[in-house]
């Protein structure tokens, strides 16, 4: 090559080559070396898409099993615009399936987002027709639809979800163990785009757990049905109601009207009805809080049931107010003042306790401090200190005024006299189990406090049943047993006047029943009814006609009934074996010999419950406890043997064990 211009250009085209493959060779490495992780990521996300496997929900059940809330299969249905080849065909097809207007489902396939939601939780046959489209950009994704079977029923205890979760009730109390771990998924995409079949679970989801309610749904079936019967006929603004068992604190039913189907939850006029008024609205109670100033006033030792109160013929004038009774009383005794709701009765023996004893057992009695039931948004209520009162406080207070409390505190209150003097704190939720049913946590009733002493509790109790038998309660009475109770009649306060309005407000009726062995505490209220001007009239027919139903599904049977003679005869054949729970303490075997419990100071329903077992032929004399058993408390019973019992009233068993006033569950128990 002796042309030195060629040879120049040569070197210059191979330099120039030699460059070249020096840059791709870089840049080929640069890629498939140092940026290999990254590039593969964008691949893997172009012919495949992670997506969230959602848990299934727990169930909610009641105290049976029954459900009251499930999770059912479903999918949700989302776009990606990007790549729907033509919105217009995809819009159609997609309005007859969904059957929604195609000129909104047309605005989601061009909007200029990257994904879309077209539709939450869809039925699993509506999803298949999506599927079946074969249409690029669609995709589906497994989204379980939460279903309540009873519609109504509980609705305000039980809540509801949304997309986030549960939004009310137990649903939302109750999220983290309902809601359970999502799980992911790859899902494998075709040359369009479209996703394959086939998933890759990358993680599994984990089920939520489920949570059982002391609700029974028996109960809350007929409390629902006599509250919306009562709500309607009085036009009343709201209604609520609320049953417990006195001996747990076991919540057996709530009801609250207005009310609303949590399965379209939305369909509501304003979302005032959702809230739960049982725990979150507080109102001034009324005569129904009269209880307390009894229960202080005879815990204390300031009166007695039979000691006469001079009522001045139905008005009293305190720090220059007037305050009026609704008929004009004389003497009275305080067994009638309670009797008869008298203001100016009450009045006179809230001044002789005194304020800061008064305070005291309206505090131990749970007014002025939430409940711990658990549910959201729980109202303390209102109770001021004494030294924020001023000289009609006390007055005003003692008949239910200047105080404000929820339905769950009154309810609570009132079981604490029926159970014997006990606080016991309102349970709702029984347990919390996983999917395969077992228990994995347990919740035990909760004694909070002694409030007053057992026979203080028999005292009121007594006075209490005189209000069903001959006072303002007579329309709570249920034949056949005795009910103790209270009625309210509460003026509302005018916010234009400053004063108590005439027209009427918060009418109520809280009462237990059977009075010598209560089995359920019953609430009921109704809000500015237009048809009832008073408590006794509104409310205590709701307590009778859903209490006679709840002791006849208890299997209660009523005072009148003679005692039936327990006869053992011969056995009809191998009987089946009774089911044993996981936590029950062995049984004792075959050959163990029976021995009589100690039957003292039972009511005869329990003695004969506890009698049934040995099936012995039992003899009774008498009416209220067993003050003497024959044969006597751990004696080995042969097996003829016949049981004798005898019966006395409650006020004559067992007084010489108790405490007296002040010693020592004076002011209050604790």
């Amino acid at each position: 090559m002796s042309d030195p211009g060629l040879r120049t250009r040569v070197l210059v085209l191979a330099a120039a080559l030699a460059v070249a493959f020096g840059s791709v060779t870089a840049r080929l490495a640069w890629l498939q070396i140092v940026r290999h992780a990254d590039l593969a990521a964008m691949a893997e996300r172009q012919y495949t898409r992670t997506v969230a496997l959602h848990a299934p929900r727990g169930p909610i059940v009641d105290r049976h099993g029954a459900v009251l809330a499930a999770s059912t299969p479903a999918y949700s249905l989302f776009v990606q615009p990007r790549h729907v080849g033509d919105p217009v065909r995809v819009a159609t097809r997609l309005a007859s399936i969904l059957r929604a207007p195609e000129s909104e489902l047309h605005a989601a396939l061009v909007s200029g987002r990257s994904f879309t939601w077209l539709r939450r939780r869809l039925p699993p046959a509506v999803a298949e027709q999506v599927k079946a489209l074969r249409e690029p950009g669609l995709g589906l994704v497994p989204e379980p639809l939460r279903l309540y079977p009873n519609r109504e029923l509980a609705a305000h205890v039980v809540g509801f979800e949304g997309v986030d979760g549960g939004l009310e009730g137990v649903e939302r109390a109750w999220e983290e163990a309902l809601a359970g771990v999502p799980g992911k998924a790859i899902v494998d995409r075709d040359a369009l785009g479209r996703d394959v079949a086939t998933q890759h679970v990358l993680q599994a989801p984990v089920a939520g757990h489920g949570v059982m309610l002391t609700l029974d749904t028996n109960i809350q079936y007929v409390v629902e049905r006599e509250l919306d019967a009562a709500w309607r006929r009085t036009g009343a603004k709201g209604a609520m109601a609320l049953v417990l068992d006195p001996r747990t604190g076991d919540v057996l039913a709530t009801a609250v009207r207005p009310t609303f189907n949590p399965n379209t939850f939305l369909d509501v006029p304003h979302r005032e009805v959702w809230r739960n008024r049982i725990v979150t609205d507080p109102f001034e109670p009324g005569s129904t809080f009269k209880m307390v100033l009894a229960a202080a006033a005879l815990q204390e030792g300031v009166v007695r049931p039979e000691d006469a109160v001079f009522a001045e013929y139905g008005r009293i004038r305190i720090a220059r107010t007037t305050i009026r009774d609704w008929k004009k009383y004389g003497w009275l005794t305080f067994a009638e003042v309670l009797q008869n709701s008298s203001n100016v009765g009450t009045i006179k023996v809230a001044l002789a306790l005194g304020g800061p004893r008064y305070h005291r057992y309206v505090t131990a009695f749970g007014f002025g401090a939430p409940t711990g039931l658990g549910l959201p948004g729980e109202s303390r209520g209102l109770v001021r200190d004494p030294e924020r009162w001023s000289a009609l406080s006390l007055p005003t207070m003692s008949i239910g005024q200047e105080v404000s409390v929820t339905a769950v505190q009154l309810a609570a209150a009132f079981g604490a006299v029926a159970n014997g003097g006990t606080l016991m704190r309102p349970r709702l939720v029984r347990a919390v189990f996983d999917a395969e049913g077992r228990e994995i946590r347990r919740f035990e009733p909760v004694a909070v406090r002694q409030v007053i002493a057992p026979h203080t509790a028999r005292t009121l109790t007594r006075m209490l049943t005189s209000v069903v038998e001959s006072g303002t309660g007579h329309k709570a009475a249920i034949p056949g047993y005795e009910v103790a109770g209270k009625t309210g009649t509460a003026q509302k306060l005018d916010h234009a006047t400053g004063r108590y309005s005439h027209a009427p407000g918060v009418l109520s009726f809280v009462g237990f029943a059977p009075a010598d062995d209560p089995r359920f505490v019953m609430l009921a209220l109704l809000d500015e009814p237009k048809t009832e001007r008073w408590g006794s009239e509104a409310a205590a027919p709701i307590f009778a006609a859903v209490g006679r139903e709840i002791l006849r599904y208890l299997d209660v049977p009523p005072r009148d009934a003679p005692p039936v003679q327990i006869v053992s005869g011969p056995a009809a054949g191998p009987a089946a074996p009774p089911v044993r729970l996981v936590s029950a303490a062995p049984a004792a075997g075959d050959d163990d010999p029976a021995v009589m419990p100690d039957l003292r100071g039972r009511p005869l329903r329990r003695a004969l419950e506890a009698l049934a077992p040995l099936r012995l032929a039992v003899e009774v004399a008498g009416r209220g406890v067993v003050v003497q058993q024959a044969p006597a408390a751990g004696s080995v019973l042969a097996p003829d043997a016949r049981v004798r019992l005898t019966l006395a009233a409650p006020s004559r068993a067992g007084r010489a064990r108790e405490p007296g006033r002040g010693e020592p569950c004076g002011s209050p128990c604790r």
